[in-house]
């Protein structure tokens, strides 16, 4: 089973997304776990900055899908709380208090793309591969996933992603504003470390300036937490729709 490993060091937290035989594809088990370790942190005062990553050189494949039943009834309250974990994790890590860092190697699709745009930055390795992909398995997009695109890579990208299923690699994702810089591969994670270790030389500080960035910047769309509501009934509908064919 995949878990959510959390380590901190020199003022940094480190998050890992550790279920690499489905390329750290989420469980809602796992959803929870991320909900903690974020609740852990912003407990910590001596942590000024936290960096997402996944294990074994790939960030996130979504949600794992193993644990989908087809034909299931998407409504029903035990399914219905499961798929509500899984958002809630990403969820929980943009509402961190710490300036946050999204190291992206490998694959990042669908929700994984959400947790990767839960963070306020993004370093990615130029051959990461990019993708919202739910059209192409049949699924309506979720996590507010129009929302928190639109915010940070603006309408063409969001719809080149969201709609017409574009997927793109990380020296892209910099060129339509969708990350801060790519490198090669192996160097993804030590240069997001570089960055997070500035804010964690004070992390009071550090903390102040996140509130306010994030209410300053904040989107002038639908909110990501009414999006998040938003997509989620059409998402179900989809599921259901996919499954009974």
């Amino acid at each position: 089973m995949g878990r959510i490993a959390l380590e901190k060091q020199d003022g940094i937290a480190v998050i890992t997304i550790d279920s690499p035989e489905v390329k750290n594809g989420l469980t809602p088990e796992m959803g929870r776990e991320l909900v903690a370790a974020c609740d852990d942190i912003d407990a910590d005062p001596s942590i000024g900055a936290a960096v997402i990553k996944g294990a074994a050189g790939t960030f996130c494949s979504g949600a794992d899908r193993r644990r989908w039943t087809p034909g299931v009834d998407q409504a029903e309250d035990a399914t219905f709380k499961e798929s509500g974990s899984v958002y809630a994790g990403f969820r929980r890590v943009g509402d961190l208090t710490v300036p946050t860092i999204a190291a992206v190697r490998g694959a990042a699709v669908g929700a994984g793309m959400n947790l990767l745009l839960a963070t306020d930055l993004r370093i990615v390795a130029r051959n990461a591969r990019i993708m919202a992909g739910f059209l192409r398995i049949n699924l309506h997009p979720g996590g507010g996933f129009f929302t928190i695109t639109h915010r940070t890579a603006g309408r063409e990208a969001t719809a080149a992603m969201g709609l017409f299923s574009e997927e793109i690699d990380g020296t892209r994702a910099v060129e339509i504003g969708l990350a801060w810089a790519a490198f090669d591969d192996d160097q993804v994670e030590a240069e997001a470390m570089k960055l997070a270790a500035r804010p964690a030389q004070d992390p009071e500080l550090a903390r102040e300036a996140t509130r306010s960035f994030r209410v300053e910047a904040a989107n002038p769309g639908i909110g990501w937490d009414a999006a998040l509501q938003f997509e989620r009934a059409t998402q179900m509908w989809s599921q259901r729709r996919r499954n009974s064919s």
